[in-house]
């Protein structure tokens, strides 16, 4: 269904909105090139006949060009959050712009929409199941056994915790994983002195895998596939430079536990 031209006052609210949705998709996990295709399907529904989209990991730039030959161009710094991504968003924002293209709702309803989305709250009580699950069940999968579980799960937990919490005053992702690796290994080489039992190395594993920057790897390279090489690049050494402030975190824990202990 064909919406009405939108007002120019609606243009400037659309581009704001445009920011608004192409940076909480990227932070929610989604790769580049999708969120520059995304946003250039939606200003195009909207009437905008010309739309030229950048989006890396660290800045966006939109500009609209509508019928009239009127222009916008709107510049976002983005802020990647510290954590892992955000499924359940992604899935509602890949949501809301399927509804838009294919469906025609007007921008009123999905400027609504879009604000539900972000003003929603998530239980935080699945968060630390899940957390807890996937760092016990790594830990076991990979040879441990289910004393090692337990644990590995317990310091899952407290993974999630450092997340909710540290990350909100840790400057970056690298700053947050060497502190979180270090505090986490210092836990689990306690743990398994004083239960020796435990297998520290299968503890870890499952520890690790909330921890190490699977998805931005992954995402960096199909960037890279899909051309976007750049974006694909920088975030790649991005994802590299985290994961060994994690390892570095963990070996400065091993090396404190054999010197002193």
């Amino acid at each position: 269904m064909e919406q009405p031209m939108i007002s120019k006052e609606e243009r400037v609210e659309l581009a704001h909105e445009l920011l608004d949705f192409g940076e909480l998709f990227l932070c929610s996990g989604a790769e580049v090139y999708r969120v520059e295709d995304t946003l250039t399907r939606i200003g195009h529904r909207y009437h905008a006949y010309r739309m030229n989209v950048f989006a890396s990991p660290a800045s966006m730039v939109v500009t609209m060009i509508f019928p009239d030959d009127s222009d916008m161009t709107c510049s976002r710094r983005i802020l990647q959050a510290i954590g892992a991504p955000d499924y359940e968003t992604l899935e509602e924002l890949n949501q809301l712009s399927r509804d838009c293209c294919e469906n025609g709702i007007s921008f009123s309803e999905f400027r609504e929409r879009f604000r539900m989305i972000k003003q929603k709250s998530r239980s935080q009580k699945i968060c630390y199941f899940g957390a807890a699950l996937a760092a016990g069940s790594f830990a076991v999968f990979f040879g441990g056994t289910i004393p090692d579980g337990f644990i590995s799960a317990g310091l899952g937990i407290i993974i999630f915790f450092l997340m909710r919490t540290l990350g909100k005053i840790c400057p970056n992702n690298v700053a947050f994983n060497l502190i979180s690796a270090f505090f986490v290994g210092m836990a689990a080489e306690c743990l398994t002195l004083a239960i020796p039992i435990l297998h520290l190395d299968k503890i870890l594993i499952g520890d690790i895998m909330l921890l190490i920057p699977g998805v931005a790897m992954t995402n960096s390279i199909r960037d890279i596939l899909v051309g976007d090489t750049i974006t694909g690049i920088s975030r790649l050494i991005e994802s590299l430079i985290w994961a060994l402030a994690l390892a570095c975190g963990f070996l400065l824990a091993m090396w404190i536990r054999r010197t002193v202990f």
